[in-house]
This record gives C-alpha cells, sequence and structure tokens, in this order.
C-alpha cells in the first residue's frame, strides 16, 4: 500500500473502533448502568442528593436548634468543586482551541510544513483537516464543560432548598440536574481523550490507529466495573440508607420528648 493511501483506510478504521466502543458504552449504561462506572456514580449522586434534601427536612426542627445550615454548606461545597473542575476544563479547552487556532494561521502563511517525522499524506489539505478536527474537539470540550458548570451552578441553589421526605419529584429533579451535569462533563472528557490520536495523526496513521486500539483497551477497564465493585457498592447504600432512617426516628424522638 502507498504512503498516501494510509490515511484513507487506518484513520477510519481507528476512529470506528473508538466509536464502536463509544457505542457499546452507551447501550450498557443504559441497559445495565451497574455494569458501567457511570451509572454506579449517577446512583451514588442521587443518593447523595436525597440524603442531603430528606435529612434536613427530616430534622427541621431539630437541626434549627442545633446547626440548621450543616448539609447546605456541605453540599455548596462538595458542588462547588465539581464546577471548579469543570472551569479547570473549560479553560484548558479553549486555551488549546487558540494557540491551534493561532498555530494553523501561522503555518498556513509560510507554506509547507511537511516533516521527515510525518509517515503518510503530506498535503496542504489533509494537514488542515487534521489541525481542525482537533479544534473541534477542544470546542466541543469547551462547550460541554460550559454545559456542565450551568447545571452544577443550577443544582447549588436547588440542594439547599428545605424539601420534605415525601416530596419525591423535587428530589428527582435536583438529582436529574445534578447527573445532567456530570454527564456534560463526562462528554467533555470524552473530547479530551478523543484529541489524543488526533495530535497523534500529525506525525502519522499508524500512531493515530495504534493510539485509539490502545485507548479503548484501557478505556474499558477504566468505564466497566467488576462483581465485586457493585457488590461493595450495593452494601454501602443499603447501610447508608438505614443510617439515614435510624438517625430521622432518633431526632424525631428526641424532638418530641423536648
Amino acid at each position: 500500500m502507498e504512503e498516501e493511501q494510509l490515511d484513507y483506510v487506518l484513520v477510519p478504521l481507528g476512529l470506528l473502533v473508538f466509536g464502536l466502543y463509544n457505542v457499546w458504552l452507551l447501550f450498557t449504561v443504559l441497559r445495565s448502568p451497574r455494569r458501567t462506572v457511570i451509572g454506579i456514580n449517577a446512583e451514588t449522586r442521587h443518593q447523595w442528593v436525597f440524603s442531603m434534601m430528606s435529612v434536613k427536612s427530616l430534622l427541621s426542627l431539630f437541626l434549627s436548634l442545633c446547626d440548621p445550615l450543616k448539609n447546605g454548606v456541605l453540599s455548596v461545597q462538595t458542588i462547588r468543586n465539581n464546577i471548579m473542575a469543570s472551569t479547570l476544563l473549560a479553560t484548558t479547552a479553549i486555551t488549546l482551541s487558540s494557540l491551534i487556532s493561532v498555530f494553523v494561521s501561522s503555518t498556513s502563511k509560510s507554506g509547507d510544513t511537511s516533516s521527515q517525522l510525518f509517515y503518510g499524506n503530506k498535503t496542504s489539505i489533509l494537514s488542515s483537516i487534521k489541525y481542525f478536527s482537533i479544534l473541534i474537539c477542544f470546542l466541543v470540550a469547551f462547550l460541554c464543560n460550559v454545559q456542565s458548570i450551568r447545571y452544577y451552578a443550577h443544582v447549588s441553589f436547588l440542594v439547599t432548598v428545605p424539601t420534605w421526605k415525601d416530596n419525591n419529584p423535587s428530589i428527582e429533579y435536583v438529582a436529574r440536574n445534578l447527573n445532567r451535569g456530570s454527564l456534560f462533563w463526562s462528554l467533555g472528557l470524552r473530547a479530551f481523550y478523543m484529541s489524543f490520536p488526533l495530535f497523534l495523526w500529525i506525525f502519522g496513521p499508524i500512531p493515530m490507529f495504534t493510539c485509539c486500539c490502545i485507548m479503548t483497551f484501557i478505556l474499558y477497564f477504566l468505564d466497566t466495573t467488576t462483581s465485586f465493585t457493585r457488590h461493595l457498592h450495593n452494601n454501602s447504600s443499603k447501610q447508608n440508607t438505614d443510617d439515614v432512617e435510624s438517625a430521622g426516628q432518633s431526632s424525631l424522638t428526641a424532638v418530641e420528648t423536648t
């Protein structure tokens, strides 16, 4: 096979491998969420929102005598950490996008930038496609992280609103918005992952295809869970639920006796 034809074979094949893995991950999250880290984290965040809001409403009278802002401050601080992480990724993405734009504009004026390190098609059109694809990845990452900040900021207000335990729709709405913010953060992180093979595409289609295969293999172990992890998550969830119920009943008993 000629050197110029490798890009037309290995690059689509590498993108196909990476894309098929993400499609499989999406179906697994929708059908068997406990098999993935994304699904287990979503359930954990749902339980966290329920504990932060429902415990506060159950103990509203008791906490007013002790520390009424304890759960509220804890919730806001936790969400603030997520906002800071999303802000860091968004800043990194837009900075790299600006650097790539400046680099492309400068190299386009200087002429041919092919080097002996490059292996594959060295035409100027394909070089522009490479830089443009990397730029698109970082712009997508920036937009996803901005949306993540938007949802996290909205949840930081909603999670401090007093809610009765029986008012499940309100708690479900807060948990759904929190999971949406985390979903956009995960999508932005996937865009960063996708930029690695595209960066290596600058040096040829062979490094790009190799990076797609290796990254897919690594992400499989990072995104999936084992039976031990699922069993541990189930036990911790049951223990947290029992602790919340026992704490609520004991505190209500203390309030009634006083």
